[in-house]
């Protein structure tokens, strides 16, 4: 009996000292932010989002300076997959004469890229965009994204301190709001929605929050009611057609249908937009696309 207690003991006592695996998310990103030389914000889900807007670029489309904020912003997302490692993705805007010597950085690094096309048709100077995905040891995948950024001329610096009450917006907000169904909030110099998908997304065996890949919705006011828009629906496959039928009947420009990720499950498929009229009934439209997709309320 005293051994068959002293056995019970010793196992009680070998489990209490075994590391366990947390599974809550890292409350200090330090790392990262030094690494890649900006500060970021933490997100639902446990994300670590730093953003780069491309403020260094002048691009138009149909006469529209394009604000960085619609259709402009690099961004690299970090989440805690344990183990004290990180997984990376986000989504790199460059010029093409960029593209190349990014896309060698990043391999050098150790981040693996997923995608790269077009996300606007007949934009000046032409821009296309890297999506990129990682996993491993935080500060290494963050200072390969320093390392790429810094051959860009993007803006590496501090980012301008936000204003503690935006200018408000020529745009009907409110009836965006209800068209759309959620609440929108201004940033910079634009109107935006993220909405998620209702699956859970998994890639790797790993989690993806809705706040590392969401489904944006971008208005740019352009005067006298109307606005520029642009963003991604992000679909499984039975959707994609009826998506397009929906926004090429409201005058809305398919400009891009194409994957962003390379091994997720469920197989994602993301159409990106373009239309610059009334912005009431733009929302209109994107609304009755999204009623053809699964989304959470």
């Amino acid at each position: 009996m005293r051994k068959a207690l002293l056995i019970v003991l010793s196992v009680l006592l070998f489990v209490a000292a075994t590391p366990k695996k947390s599974t809550a998310g890292r409350t200090d990103w330090k790392d990262v932010e030094q690494a890649i030389g900006r500060a970021g914000y933490v997100l639902p889900g446990d994300v670590y989002k730093v953003s780069f807007p491309r403020s260094d670029l002048a691009v138009t489309l149909d006469g529209v300076a394009i604000k960085p904020a619609l259709a402009l912003g690099s961004w690299a997302a970090f989440k805690d997959i344990g183990g004290g490692h990180v997984m990376t993705m986000g989504d790199l805007v460059l010029l093409d004469s960029e593209v190349s010597a990014v896309i060698d950085a990043l391999q050098k690094g150790g981040v693996e890229q997923s995608a790269l096309h077009n996300h606007l048709l007949g934009e000046s100077p032409d821009v296309m965009y890297v999506h990129f995905m990682g996993h491993g040891d935080a500060t290494k995948l963050a200072s390969a994204l320093h390392d790429a950024l810094a051959l860009t001329k993007t803006p590496m610096g501090p980012p301008p301190t936000p204003l503690a009450a935006p200018p408000a917006l020529d745009l009907p907000t409110a009836d965006l709001d209800h068209i759309i169904g959620h609440a929108g909030k201004v940033a910079g110099g634009t109107y935006q929605f993220a909405l998620a998908r209702a699956e859970t997304i998994m890639e790797h065996g790993v989690e993806i929050p809705p706040s590392m890949m969401n489904i944006p919705l971008n208005f740019q006011p352009t005067g006298n009611g109307r606005a520029a828009i642009t963003g991604d629906f992000v679909l499984i496959a039975s959707e994609v057609n009826p998506v397009i039928r929906t926004l090429r009947g409201g005058g809305i420009t398919v400009t891009a249908l194409h994957s962003h990720m390379l091994e997720e499950t469920p197989r994602l498929f993301f159409i990106h937009f373009w239309a610059n009229d009334d912005a009431k009934n733009l929302a209109t439209t994107l609304r009755s696309a999204l009623d053809h997709m699964k989304t959470r309320k």
